[in-house]
């Protein structure tokens, strides 16, 4: 074919190589057919649905509802079985055709095997595995994004391995490498049948790609590559892909430094999982100045969220109960709300579309032993044991399965989720019946010794975001009765909603502290006040880790002139009866006259602690008062008093103030 022909010897300049394309005028098949192509049944209006899904206006009929299926192959090798709506075994690619999918996406490894074949893992993307889900897409009229990552294995942020065959060459040699690697693919890919509309070349790039850590070597392989897709066909968009898009400083540095070496690309692409990279506005902005700016179209390459915490495969999340976000729940209803919310950005920003990442690597099984078999044998678990030696550091230390299958778009059987069908939904909106989507945070802090009162309603939000905070719920009563509140420790009580959620309450019993901002950490320190004689108050809320107990701040004082203050805070609200107050402080050089207590002020009684001897850095003291009465309910006043010669010092932090 044309590229092979000049493939041999060429120029290796971004420039040369384009108008040698140009003069000939070659032009490689893109796997475009004449055969009649599937036309999936989507929606035309409104319609009703198990999942509420707002219209995005102005959605245009060929914005990118992508998917990336890289590890299709070797799940079905596994025995991985996925199904239609109506509980039939089906294609998977006619299951997201019917889904209204209309770009499929998948990674291209060089050779990720070892020298006796046994595959790295991770799907074994080689590129005969990208031909086979490319073939199958083009059957149900899906084009398809070649995602090279010119690695023999994962690349990403943390790491841009240069694949095996190339470890050793010259970066000369590397260049001829990486247009011929590229030129061949593309073309067994074609050959196959795939309709290739997007190559993106090179994986998240940020720190490096391929070996290379320098920009001028980065973009002389872009350069290379990017060549390669022109010369074999001028139709192919080309996509270059980095990640942490809430850095918009570096992401929009990275534009500028493709623009001033003069990389060939259409397509800034960026990964943007919404629990790891900022909000949508700066990702809107960040898209649109570089469009602006540098006249490149945008597109997410990579997005999810998860639908569930549970894990299918005896094998750890990625991503779990501490990165959800607090407008979505793990649920399939909050999934596919965060799907709908990132097309309205990419949309708003004027992006070709959105892909979604890996939704149908599901679990092979349930056991962990049994699952370890075929992940070894097929590469369906993220890293095999066969991939330690070329990446000893990662896949070496934490081979083993799937780590995405709560955001699979696919429940652990194979089974859609009904939030699969949001891609062909955005564009005219769903109705459906309001119910309960998600459950916000249930837990109670109870004093030692208060009555435990569990809530009679508790607050959720709706399947259309409405919040209701006057959802009915039942508890378990053994397990509430089974509670002492005389006794320190934490307990978990379920309960349900009427329409059959279930839901747990967090309970935790210990000694509330009812002092505000008690170790300075928060910003707003206007609930302390400071009173202090002389001309210039000699404290004030320093930020230095090393001379706090807890945290990075506390309160600190110092001056070169003899010292007279109180710092303090009045607690308003409390309940009549017996407190204890406590701090903690550290200092020295105070002179051997220095007068500093702990204060507390109750029902017009003031009560001090024993004098503080401060002696040294790091030797912190905790002055404690206990048996501070309120006969009603009222205030509490209590601060440290300092008397003390000049240049003395010291910082005060963790004030403590609880009920007995």
């Amino acid at each position: 074919m044309f590229f092979n022909k000049i493939s041999a010897g060429r120029a290796v300049s971004c420039v040369a190589v384009f108008m040698a394309a140009w003069l000939m005028g070659g032009c490689a098949n893109t796997g475009v057919h004449d055969k009649e192509v599937y036309k999936p049944d989507l929606p035309a209006a409104v319609e009703e649905a198990d999942i509420y899904v707002e219209p995005i206006e102005g959605l245009s009929d060929d914005f990118i509802k992508g998917i990336d299926i890289s590890s299709l192959i070797a799940e079905e090798e596994s025995g991985v079985v996925y199904y239609n709506e109506n509980g039939d075994e089906e294609d998977l690619l006619k299951i997201l055709a019917d889904a209204g999918i209309n770009y499929v996406r998948v990674r291209v490894w060089n050779d990720p095997y070892d020298k006796d074949g046994n595959g790295y893992g991770g799907g074994n993307c080689d590129v005969d595995k990208a031909a086979e889900i490319g073939k199958r897409a083009a059957e149900y009229g899906m084009k398809l994004a070649v995602d090279f990552h010119y690695s023999d294995f994962w690349a990403d942020p943390a790491k841009q391995q240069a694949p095996k065959e190339w470890a050793h060459m010259t970066f000369e040699d590397k260049k001829q490498a990486i247009y011929d690697f590229t030129a061949e693919s593309l073309a067994a890919i074609s050959e196959a049948g795939a309709d290739i509309g997007i190559v993106q070349i090179g994986n998240e790039i940020n720190n490096g790609m391929s070996g290379e850590t320098e920009d001028d070597r980065i973009a002389g392989l872009l350069c290379q590559a990017s060549a390669a897709v022109r010369e074999f066909s001028e139709d192919i968009e080309i996509a270059v892909h980095y990640t942490n898009v809430e850095d918009s400083k570096n992401i929009l540095s990275k534009a500028k430094m493709l623009e001033d070496v003069g990389v060939d690309y259409d397509i800034f692409g960026v990964s943007y999982y919404m629990f790891w990279h900022g909000t949508t506005d700066n990702l809107i902005g960040t898209l649109k100045q570089i469009e602006s700016d540098y006249g490149k179209k945008t597109c997410i390459m990579e997005t999810s969220y998860a639908y569930t915490l549970e894990d299918g495969d005896a094998f750890s999340n990625s991503v779990g109960e501490t990165d959800l976000l607090p407008e979505y729940g793990a649920t399939v209803q909050s999934q596919a709300t965060c799907i709908r919310d990132v097309m309205a950005a990419a949309n708003e920003a004027g992006a070709l579309g959105v892909f979604y990442w890996e939704g149908a690597w599901i679990p092979v099984g349930a056991e962990y032993e049994a699952n370890s078999e075929l992940w070894e044998k097929y590469g369906s678990g993220w890293a095999s044991s066969y991939a330690a030696k070329y990446d000893p550091d990662d896949a070496g230390q934490y081979y083993g399965g799937c780590s995405w299958d709560n955001q699979a778009l696919f429940d652990f059987s194979g089974h859609p989720l009904a939030s699969l069908n949001v891609f062909k939904y955005v564009n005219y909106g769903t109705t459906c019946e309001q119910k309960v989507d998600f459950i916000k945070d249930c837990s109670l802090k109870l004093n030692v010794g208060e009555e435990l009162v569990m809530p009679e309603t508790i607050e959720a939000v709706m399947n259309d975001r409405a919040e209701n905070d006057g959802v009915a719920v039942t508890w378990d009563e053994t397990q509430v009765k089974a509670i002492d509140t005389d006794v320190m420790g934490e307990y978990t009580v379920n309960g349900e909603l009427d329409d059959g959620t279930k839901v747990v309450c967090d309970i935790t019993v210990a000694k509330l502290n009812y002092m505000r901002n008690p170790g300075f950490e928060e910003n707003n320190t206007t609930m302390w006040n400071v009173e202090y004689g002389g001309n210039a108050n000699p404290a004030d809320f320093q930020k230095k880790a090393a001379d706090a107990l807890t945290g990075e701040m506390s309160f600190h004082f110092y001056d070169t002139d003899n010292m007279e203050f109180n710092v303090e805070q009045t607690v308003t609200g409390l309940e009549a009866g017996s407190y204890t107050l406590s701090t903690n402080i550290q200092g020295g050089d105070v002179g051997a006259d220095a007068e500093i207590y702990l204060y507390a002020e109750a029902d017009g009684r003031i009560y001090k602690s024993e004098t503080v001897v401060l002696d040294g850095w790091a030797n912190w003291k905790t002055p404690e008062i206990k048996d501070i009465e309120l006969s009603s309910d009222g205030d509490i006043t209590a601060g440290v008093y300092v008397k003390c010669k000049a240049k003395g010092w010291g910082t005060m932090d963790d004030f403590f103030l609880y009920k007995q």
